[in-house]
């Protein structure tokens, strides 16, 4: 799991952006400890909000809608707490293998877990996926929060009627407007999750930031520069295998395939002479290392493994879990197409 860099010490360092988080430390409190699943629609802001509270890249970004496909436990850790935060897949009505393995990462993430934070974008309107969202919602029995995400585009007299249609579709514990991207509302938010976390011990090391294996991070690493090189239907035809990750005392080796499901896409993703190939390897490599924090020889590889999507043993592998179980077992992508080896420029 990574551990590589300690996150209070981060957050310290980080005073200016992150001051609002020493506000929420009581030395006369007992230790708290729990879970709190962030779910929302596709593009709600789940992963940024994520990533802004525990004060690093947990979980990748892009404005593709279902960038999110597993469970990612996001780790914020306080002298008096730990907050566990379950980032999610987007919650949205299933029509394919993949979508329906999405959406049950989702409903596991509401097992065990202590209050569930609705985020929605308050910049859109109230619509069926909303009304979608809170009937959904009323499988969890414990608290739930709404975090109304994006008000620094929202002006303040048009968040109260948001808000009324809100509370009218469901019974919310707590409402927070917040921004995701600034932190703005988000110190509100957190002291009242800690507030109704139960007193317990920590759940992981004080030196863990998340729950993730190296391995996968630096899969969805990878992934996320491929998400932004691409457009139109390439970006959810893309999945990422690491097939060696070995680790030295001052640099760690990655080899990884990129699998996508048309010859086409495959070019797509190569470029001409094989520069986005390079730029993906290039980007990648140094959020690895900056994560990481140790060098890293990136090689990457792009296959075609015709309708992946629709191939449930190849879907199930896209969870880090069961990968975890079946380490090396590739037989589905045996006799694979085509493939191209990029590694990646490093500047001098």
């Amino acid at each position: 799991m990574a551990q590589r860099s300690d996150c209070l010490a981060d957050l310290c360092w980080e005073a200016g952006r992150w001051g609002w988080l020493l506000e929420i430390v009581d030395s006369s409190m007992t230790f708290k400890s729990g879970f709190i699943a962030i779910v929302g629609r596709p593009n709600a802001g789940k992963s940024t909000l994520v990533n802004t509270v525990v004060g690093r890249k947990v979980a990748i970004i892009s404005p593709r809608p279902q960038t999110t496909r597993n469970r990612i436990q996001g780790i914020l850790n306080w002298p008096d707490a730990q907050v566990v935060l379950v980032d999610t897949p987007g919650i949205h009505k299933p029509d394919g293998i993949l979508s329906h393995q999405m959406m049950g990462e989702t409903e596991q993430a509401l097992e065990g877990v202590d209050i569930v934070s609705l985020i929605v974008d308050a910049t859109a309107e109230f619509g069926p996926g909303d009304r979608f969202s809170a009937k959904w919602l009323r499988r969890f029995r414990g608290p739930v929060f709404l975090l109304l995400n994006k008000v620094d585009r929202v002006s303040k007299p048009a968040l109260l009627p948001l808000i009324d249609r809100w509370r009218r579709e469901f019974d919310f514990a707590e409402i927070f407007p917040i921004s995701a991207l600034t932190g703005a509302g988000c110190a509100e938010a957190v002291k009242s999750w800690i507030e109704k976390l139960p007193e317990a011990p920590p759940h992981f090391p004080e030196d863990q930031f998340t729950d993730q294996p190296e391995r996968f991070l630096a899969a969805e690493l990878i992934r996320e520069q491929a998400l932004h090189a691409t457009r139109e239907e390439v970006p959810h035809a893309i999945a990422v295998f690491i097939d060696r990750f070995q680790e030295d005392r001052a640099l760690i080796g990655i080899t990884a395939t990129i699998y996508v499901e048309r010859e086409g896409q495959k070019g797509i993703l190569i470029g001409k002479g094989g520069e986005t190939i390079k730029k993906i390897g290039t980007l990648a490599r140094k959020e690895i290392e900056s994560i990481l924090g140790t060098h890293v020889f990136l090689e990457l590889m792009v296959k075609v493994r015709p309708n992946w999507r629709r191939n449930r043993g190849i879907v199930r592998q896209l969870d880090w879990r069961r990968q975890l179980e079946q380490m090396g077992d590739r037989d589905e992508f045996d006799g694979s197409e085509s493939t191209v080896e990029a590694e990646d420029e490093r500047e001098d």
